[in-house]
């Protein structure tokens, strides 16, 4: 199995919403490179929130924006980016699990497992 990135390593760690409502615990990240310079990032999540029983799910976040290529594929990022970059993600994670109900954009990026 290859090396991850610093990125991949930091985007596959497990957190908690700002709130302490929502544990968003990644069980596994794929990060799939296309020809185009584009990316494609699949979790396997467990989702915990108090007082309800967790959920398991797949989340498929294409990634098109290629000006933090270089911070998803660096052997060594700017910490900065890098931390912009984790932002990003999880912001459209909480968003993803937000919306999916309502959005059927959304709906198609996720599915629940067993």
């Amino acid at each position: 199995m290859p090396t991850k990135t610093p990125a991949e390593q930091a985007l596959a760690r497990s957190y908690t919403t700002g709130d302490r409502k929502i544990s968003f615990n990644v069980d596994e990240l794929s990060v799939s490179h296309q020809p185009d310079r584009s990316a494609t990032l699949t979790y396997w999540l467990t989702v915990e929130r108090e007082g309800l029983q967790s959920e398991r799910w797949e989340f498929t976040l294409p990634w098109d924006d290629k000006s933090f290529l270089d911070v998803l594929t660096s052997p060594a990022p700017d910490p900065e980016r890098l931390q912009q970059l984790v932002h990003i993600v999880r912001t459209a994670l909480e968003e993803w699990w937000d919306t999916k109900r309502h959005s059927r954009k959304s709906a198609k990026m996720g599915r629940q497992l067993p």
